[in-house]
């Protein structure tokens, strides 16, 4: 069986070659009276169904049930009807061409398969839904609220200390197990339980439908999976049967329903852009019509996997829109992350957020983003074609957002030159300016990045290096010393491992002598720094999964199939930097307690320096990585009086220079805090805090009375910080220049 190999109608433009099947159902299809099967092959001059009893050749039963020749449609699709439901039942197609060459194929707008996606399955969905699936509904977070945590199914719960039953690690079912707590740790939450602690609203799945690269007869391998193969079916190897086409679906299912009742949403991350192989299910369906190819016939590769799907032809927009909304509706799927978005044409995109609006009662509120770049250059497209990309953002609907890479390199550096620093790792003067319009999504910039809602706000996703890695890699180039070995389009820093395991202990920092003692501080420093600008932005905040316990992958940034040991979170690690977790914790909870942090606009604070200040709302957050004496000079941030009763801000100053510590109330005055006692706390104040030269911290808090001295203490209540941003060298000076 070989596939046509005819150029003679290069995709270089939207003209369709065939009749358009846009309106019949493909696939099998159950209804109430039987089965209905449809196939699109308007190419073929005969196509002949097959039924079987197993999902795979050589599975014990495997049977032939019967073939039967389909009939031809006008509309280029080929059909044939059941009397019976035939749910269960496995099937394939076989293709003839004029040409003599028969081509097997599975459907590719299947919604069921057997094991490794050989053949495609007939399911009747109602047979397929957990007990109380009916009352299954999204959760109920606003978009203000939504805080997005990236998994791989098999990395949360791969490791063997995790607590989770052995026959659910790396299965759909580990996120079933509530109440699951590390090895030796009972106290300690792993799973689900621990996506509940830490405060994060919504999971992004790492793909999850069929895909070629993992065996699932074995489950020997380790692969993120940005490999299609059924669109439509979920992955065997994350099931606890990959031969039965229903247990998979069932556990999905089960697997989304935890979730929900947990109230977190669930974010698919989908892949039409490219798929396993060019001899896939659809183009051996209609050779040459599902994949972009360039004047010459050469497959076009802006995807880097050696093809791009035609995203732009009319039958394959119509399979994404379809496929989108069935994971939608059958799956009650809250979300979708659009891997190279900016290889998918707009029309495509708007039409997927026009059909998900459509959905009763939830459509508007599923969520819809992507990376809105391609791994490189796609075939010539007609100049009415707009891709997803950068040029293309603002033709998309306001609600479809895109990852902020401007926001990633600017806060942590250069993605693929590790050296290289951004604001907080020790580019602060260079990315100042940038930081500064990141922070209000970059609404004030010259190049806007649309709408809040629009714009996904991160430091770290399952691509390059983890955060953690990055910051490493930049402190030991330029801390250390460490080498660097340039390449064309990257580079790589030499990092001392054990920075990479972060033992701040005692012990563990005097066993790496203080230089790397030092180093390690500052990457500290430096996340913390991070994720607090990050969680603090307008946007929406994403980060990768273990990130809030510095995740590392010993400076591996491609890790998609290496061991499965490198690429699981590491729950023994989550409980050593549980102080870190701690601190993404309550960052989390802050940004969920008020919108403003969400949408709400930066008035950005002129500084002295490179220091970042902005107010939102009631809210001062100010950070500064470098060592500059800053002022911060609260009058210009608009603080209006509560109840008539101006407002006053004061810093906890040093107990030998209680001075030190103050901030500018914006009339020349100072306000003695030193005492650490306020009245009435009105307001929430995050600020980038550090240790004074005698090593006492400050922060500073908003209050709505004048009389600070300790003579007037009576009925005050001891101020503690309620959040420390970030732990390093922030200075007020003690003289406003006035």
């Amino acid at each position: 069986m070989t596939l046509v190999d005819s150029f003679a109608q290069p995709n270089t433009s939207v003209a369709e070659p065939f009749p358009l099947c846009l309106e019949r159902p493909l696939g099998a299809v159950v209804t109430e009276t039987g089965t209905q099967f449809a196939l699109w092959a308007p190419s073929a001059q005969k196509v002949t169904l097959r039924l079987f009893s197993r999902g795979s050749m050589g599975e014990s039963g495997d049977a032939l049930i019967g073939q039967y020749t389909m009939r031809p449609e006008s509309d280029g699709s080929w059909t044939h009807d059941f009397a019976a439901i035939t749910h269960g039942v496995y099937y394939d197609f076989l293709i003839e061409r004029d040409c003599g060459s028969v081509d097997r194929i599975a459907d590719p707008w299947a919604r069921g398969a057997g094991v490794n996606g050989r053949r495609s399955m007939v399911v009747d969905f109602s047979r397929t839904n957990p007990d109380g699936w009916y009352r299954d509904h999204m959760p109920d977070v606003p978009l203000a609220q939504t805080v997005v945590w990236e998994t791989h199914v098999g990395d949360f719960s791969n490791d063997p200390a995790g607590g989770f039953p052995e026959s659910h690690r790396g299965k759909y079912l580990a996120f079933t197990d509530d109440g699951t707590s590390l090895d030796g740790h009972p106290d300690f939450p792993t799973g689900i339980a621990y996506l509940k602690k830490l405060g994060v609203t919504a999971v992004q799945l790492m793909p999850i439908y069929d895909f070629g690269s993992v065996d699932e007869e074995t489950c020997d391998r380790y692969n993120w999976g940005y490999d299609p193969v059924n669109y439509n079916v979920p992955e065997g190897s994350y099931s606890t049967n990959p031969f039965d086409g229903s247990v998979r679906i069932r556990e999905v299912k089960q697997m989304v329903q935890a979730l929900h009742n947990a109230g977190i949403k669930v974010i698919m991350d989908v892949v039409y852009n490219h798929m396993f192989s060019p001899d896939n299910w659809f183009e051996r369906s209609v050779p040459d019509y599902f994949l972009r190819r360039k004047p010459n016939g050469a497959l076009a590769n802006g995807s880097g996997c050696g093809c791009d799907m035609a995203t732009e032809r009319k039958m394959f927009r119509r399979f994404i829109v379809e496929s989108v909304t069935f994971w939608a509706r059958e799956y009650h799927i809250d979300g979708f992350r659009f891997d190279l978005m900016g290889l998918i044409d707009v029309d495509t995109m708007n039409a997927v957020r026009a059909a998900l609006d459509e959905i009763p009662g939830r459509g508007r509120d599923i969520l819809m983003y992507g990376e809105p770049w391609s791994a490189g250059a796609t075939a010539p497209l007609p100049s009415d074609t707009v891709l997803a990309d950068k040029s293309g953002l603002s033709k998309l609907d306001s609600r479809i957002g895109h990852f902020c890479d401007t926001t990633r390199d600017t806060i942590k550096g250069h993605v693929f030159f590790s050296d290289r620093p951004g604001y907080v790792n020790g580019g602060m003067h260079e990315n100042v300016a940038a930081a500064r319009e990141a922070v209000d999504a970059w609404r004030r910039g010259k190049h806007s990045e649309g709408v809040a809602g629009q714009v996904i706000q991160y430091v770290s996703a399952h691509d390059d290096l983890t955060l953690w890695d990055k910051l490493c890699a930049s402190f030991a180039a330029g801390s250390l010393g460490s080498t660097v070995a340039e390449g064309v389009n990257e580079n790589t820093v030499d990092v001392p491992k054990v920075m990479y395991d972060a033992d701040f202990s005692a012990e563990g920092l005097a066993g790496v002598g203080p230089q790397i003692a030092a180093a390690l501080t500052d990457v500290m420093d430096a996340n913390k720094l991070a994720v607090g600008i990050t969680l603090t932005s307008a946007g929406i905040p994403f980060m990768l999964s273990g990130e809030e316990f510095a995740r590392t992958k010993f400076g591996s940034s491609d890790s998609y199939d290496s061991a499965k040991e490198l690429n699981w979170l590491d729950w023994n690690r989550a409980w050593q930097k549980r102080d870190l977790i701690e601190y993404y914790a309550k960052l989390i909870a802050l940004r969920k307690s008020d919108p403003q942090w969400f949408d709400g606009n930066r008035n950005i604070v002129d500084t002295e320096g490179d220091e970042l200040v902005f107010r939102v709302g009631d809210y001062l957050m100010a950070a500064n990585p470098g060592r500059h004496v800053g002022v911060i000079d609260v009058a210009v941030t608009g603080l209006e009086p509560i109840g008539g009763i101006r407002r006053y801000w004061c810093g906890l100053g040093s107990s030998v220079s209680p001075m030190e510590g103050n901030v500018s109330a914006g009339d020349g005055d100072y306000y003695d805090c030193s005492t650490a006692y306020v009245c009435n706390l009105a307001v929430a104040v995050i600020l980038s805090v550090g240790k004074l030269q005698n090593g006492d911290r400050k922060a500073a808090v908003a209050v709505t009375d004048t009389a600070m001295g300790p003579e007037n203490q009576k009925g005050y209540e001891k101020w503690e910080p309620e959040l420390i941003i970030h732990d390093m060298k922030w200075y007020f000076s003690t003289s406003t220049g006035r």
